[in-house]
């Protein structure tokens, strides 16, 4: 893949074909002011020493080296860049609900979104952290394993949607027991888990697959999302037709936040409505600010790497060399042929 950081600095090159008539209009005037001295053949062999050979291809490395500078100034970018980082975190597993139910908009824009926008400030904020990513419907899924590059995981977040799911429920026994099974064997460090859902279509004993992780060590925090009194469910996600059941009336989904609360419950961990504020979001972190970190070396990926160094250096040969070029033919190479 290959990208510009700033391609608004690409715009440059719009001027560059007025700076190439600029200096054959000047050339045409410099010749025209010539020819008033003389006859131009007459002239030449008057200055043997005068190169326009020189002159020109002056002008083009010039040209050259001003076109590489616009392209170093947009910050070209390619492939992808692995760092070795040294960070101070906890272990975080999150589960986010992609079922059907997440499409409501009783929060602004709707439940999956503002899901998203949550866990992007969190892993924001927790950037020490390694972080994995489970997704869950009718059947739960590692979406990323555990890893120290939060970029990937912000990534990874942006990609999700109800379709990678397409088994329907609320499967959150499985997708607890998945984020325990994501967590390494280190016993130095603390681990939490972030379950966000509605609790729709509640499936399988969650409560004590949430006591069975604390048992082991890990905080099960409980995010409802959505409100009780529950709002239509759209046909997708820009749909503005919502479904219906058998007898044609439309589906309303509640938030269960009774069983959001009896879940972190069994987990030893925090309960938090979101709503359109950020006060989940707020308490989250400090909930997550009193777990024990540890210092940890892990590799980084970046889907671009700059380039644009390649591009400085080729400017910098450009212009040394244009430095050697003289207007007049140096009596030292007078035999070489290399500019007329």
């Amino acid at each position: 893949m290959f990208r510009f950081e700033n391609p608004e600095y690409l715009y440059l090159f719009i001027a560059m074909p007025l700076f190439v008539v600029l200096y054959i209009w000047l050339n045409i005037r410099k010749r025209k002011d010539v020819e008033k001295l003389g006859v131009l053949s007459t002239l030449k062999m008057m200055m043997p020493e005068l190169s326009l050979g020189r002159s020109y291809t002056k002008f083009w490395v010039i040209f050259g080296a001003m076109c590489i500078c616009i392209f170093m100034i947009a910050r070209p970018q390619f492939g992808t860049k692995v760092e070795k980082v040294e960070k101070k975190g906890i272990e975080l597993a999150i589960a986010i609900d992609v079922s059907n139910s997440m499409l409501v908009r009783d929060v602004e824009p709707d439940r999956l979104e503002k899901a998203k926008q949550m866990l992007t400030r969190i892993i924001n904020v927790r950037d020490q952290d390694k972080v994995a990513l489970v997704v869950f419907a009718g059947e739960a899924f590692v979406q990323m394993p555990l890893t120290g590059d939060t970029q990937s995981a912000k990534l990874f977040l942006k990609s999700i949607d109800p379709n990678l799911v397409p088994v329907q429920g609320t499967a959150i026994a499985d997708a607890i027991d998945l984020c325990v099974r994501s967590f390494s064997g280190d016993k130095d460090v603390d681990k939490a888990m972030i379950l966000i859902t509605d609790g729709e279509d509640h499936e399988g004993n969650a409560m004590e697959a949430a006591r069975k992780a604390a048992e082991a060590g890990i905080m099960v925090n409980v995010v409802g999302i959505g409100s009780t009194e529950g709002s239509p469910i759209p046909q997708s996600m820009y749909s503005n037709d919502f479904k219906t059941d058998s007898e044609g009336n439309v589906v309303v989904s509640k938030l269960n936040e009774q069983m959001c609360q009896e879940i972190a419950q069994s987990g030893k961990g925090l309960y938090v409505h979101a709503d359109n504020s950020n006060s989940a979001v707020r308490t989250l972190e400090s909930e997550l600010e009193n777990l024990q970190t540890k210092k940890t070396a892990s590799l980084s990926y970046s889907d671009y790497d700059e380039k644009f160094d390649i591009f400085a250096w080729i400017l910098l040969v450009m212009l040394v060399f244009e430095l050697f070029i003289l207007d007049k033919k140096n009596p030292m190479f007078k035999n070489i042929r290399l500019f007329k």
